[in-house]
């Protein structure tokens, strides 16, 4: 009922005001700190590392030619007795760059073309502590007199307005990239793989099943509903199905192996020393944790390297991902075949962790950034009665943090933006009202859901597979009570890596 009439409208939001109303239905703390934070840029660059899609920060030590930022612009946030090459050989600027997006084709939605940017954010943190700060966002990949670098000394509808592009680039390269493609069709392939190549006694097989659980039905509903001609992808979304389709193509050529294997990915974007950075931090622990349980379960059955090396089934498995997956690209770094014990525990790790625990820090976090909500979140000591994030759609859409789409050209000036002119440019109503129901249904959890480390199934029958069972949910458990006992000091609790959260496969 709270959409009625809603999505046939058609024109633009009357105001920031009305919107707020209209999805002001179900406060939660989380959805009132995310509206009352979104326009300040300390939120902002948070996102980046706590948000949907925090796997594109990097170290800067030099800035692009493309994105030629001067000292005189970024003086005023950096303060006195430092500059801008000063920071940069000290390792305190950060980049995000989403210039995959430079060029691709766009959507029309209510007869009208919408648009995209590929922005580059620099971002400074200032030694010693204190948050991450933006300092200049350029939005296209091509400087010049009609691409100005926006800095948060300009005007406030001017310096909002260009977060707001990156926030819908954030939204466009996760939906199409960080989620489908690796949070969705990656784990299908693994799926599959496992399926075709290794037998039910296998003890990969053993390992890994619980891990595809509902995959290929997930992806199947998701190609019928969300991506489909006439879906949600063409409907509220400036980049629709041939721009999804070229996106992925894209990303295919420079998806690395490094990329995935978190431990890995953070040392070659240079991010190990972020403070704040949640998705790093638990992310590693839950790692680990299943590294050294995937460590246990391979000395159990591969006595050697040679064991490993004369696996027929095993490398059958490796060769399928490598050659349908990644189609056979020896640039990405992926194994075609694997040697050793150490190889293919990093392996069958980064499968695991990108089938569960990475595809949940990325789904879940669209749900608090794009519905603002941490379901069932009442603040310090209700963990008994937190709901699962991003399970229950208990709050409403602050769609300017992350608009689907947008529906003028980026500005190619300074000075013009008044907030009439921001409000043109956000989504249509029918187009905010279409995404709100779309992540209510990308929240619904299957009843009979797994949490990561669990097997009812109990594929391993020995005691010696059990004992290492044992002993990495015990691991979880305790990762699980330090997250919330940090969580607790936290205005924004970051809970999507909290292993009892984490669904064991990709199902939703």
């Amino acid at each position: 009922m709270i959409f009625k009439g809603l999505l046939d409208r058609k024109g633009l939001w009357k105001s920031l005001d009305e919107m707020k109303r209209m999805f002001n239905f179900r406060k939660t703390p989380a959805s009132e700190y995310v509206y009352e934070h979104w326009e300040e840029d300390t939120f902002f660059a948070s996102q980046f590392l706590n948000g949907l899609n925090p796997v594109l920060i990097r170290r800067c030590h030099s800035l692009p030619e493309n994105f030629p930022v001067t000292n005189d612009m970024v003086a005023p946030v950096l303060g006195p007795g430092t500059s801008l090459q000063a920071e940069l050989a000290r390792g305190s600027l950060f980049l995000v760059d989403h210039g995959i997006l430079s060029g691709v084709s766009t959507n029309v939605i209510n007869g009208k073309p919408q648009f995209s940017a590929a922005p580059m954010t620099l971002l400074y943190q200032r030694p010693g502590g204190g948050p991450l700060l933006p300092l200049a966002i350029q939005l296209s990949q091509t400087p010049g007199p009609s691409s100005p670098i926006f800095l948060p000394s300009d005007n406030k509808w001017d310096w909002l307005l260009a977060k707001t592009w990156v926030r819908n680039a954030e939204f466009s390269v996760n939906e199409a990239l960080t989620h489908l493609l690796e949070a969705h069709l990656l784990p299908e392939v693994f799926t599959m793989a496992t399926l075709r190549q290794l037998p039910q006694c296998h003890p990969l097989f053993k390992l890994l099943i619980p891990h595809t659980r509902y995959t290929l039905h997930i992806n199947t509903l998701g190609r019928e509903l969300l991506i489909a001609p006439g879906q949600v992808v063409e409907r509220v979304r400036s980049i629709g199905i041939e721009g999804f389709s070229d996106l992925i193509q894209r990303r295919m050529e420079t998806l690395s192996y490094t990329s995935l294997c978190l431990p890995a990915d953070i040392r070659a974007r240079g991010v190990e020393g972020i403070p704040g950075y949640y998705y790093r931090d638990d992310g590693l622990q839950v790692w680990g944790a299943m590294e050294s349980f995937v460590s246990e379960i391979i000395s159990i059955y591969y006595p050697s390297d040679a064991s490993v090396r004369d696996d027929s089934e095993l490398q059958a498995w490796v060769w399928e991902i490598f050659s349908e997956g990644f189609l056979g690209r020896e640039s990405s770094g992926v194994p075609s075949s694997l040697d050793t014990r150490k190889s293919l525990v990093q392996y069958v790790t980064m499968v695991i962790f990108n089938c569960s625990a990475k595809h949940y820090a990325i789904s879940a976090g669209q749900v608090r950034w794009g519905s603002a909500g941490v379901a069932g979140w009442r603040g310090p000591g209700s963990w008994d009665s937190l709901c699962l994030l991003g399970l229950q759609f208990d709050s409403c859409v602050w769609m300017p943090n992350l608009p689907p789409t947008m529906q003028l050209p980026p500005p190619t000036s300074k000075g013009q933006t008044e907030p009439e002119g921001f409000i043109a440019a956000l989504p249509p109503v029918n187009a905010t009202c279409d995404i709100v129901f779309t992540l209510w249904l990308l929240s619904q959890e299957p009843g009979d859901r797994r949490p990561l480390g669990t097997y009812p199934d109990e594929h391993f029958t020995e005691e010696a597979p059990r004992r290492s069972i044992a002993a990495f949910q015990s691991r979880l458990a305790q990762i699980s009570k330090d997250i919330r006992k940090r969580n607790m000091e936290l205005a924004l609790p970051y809970t999507y890596l909290d292993p009892p959260l984490i669904e064991n496969s990709v199902s939703i």
